[in-house]
């Protein structure tokens, strides 16, 4: 099954918190709150949303930060992921 988002929605796949230390030893990140960092999985097609014409400026496989609170959680084919709108997408990350 795949997701198509409508509109200004983006899909987008939670990464993995994990945490090294010093020494180089992995931690899971099970009991920290979530990071906000996600790759973009699926991205809608824009357009005209509520009489504004809304322009894509993420695609799929970009790292973005979004806000703390957004979207919807989604599971599906046991994966889960968060429906955001482009404008809960506080940033980009460049490598």
């Amino acid at each position: 099954m795949k997701l198509t988002p409508l509109g200004d929605r983006v899909v987008l796949k939670q990464l993995v918190a994990e945490e090294t230390t010093k020494s180089g030893i992995v931690l899971p990140g099970q009991n920290k709150e979530k990071p906000q960092q996600a790759e973009v999985v699926a991205v809608g097609p824009g357009g005209v949303v509520d009489g504004k014409e809304i322009k894509m400026e993420v695609k799929v496989g970009d790292s973005v930060i979004y806000s703390k609170y957004a979207g919807t959680e989604v599971k599906l084919d046991n994966e889960e992921y968060i429906i955001v709108k482009q404008d809960e997408i506080l940033a980009i990350i460049n490598n």
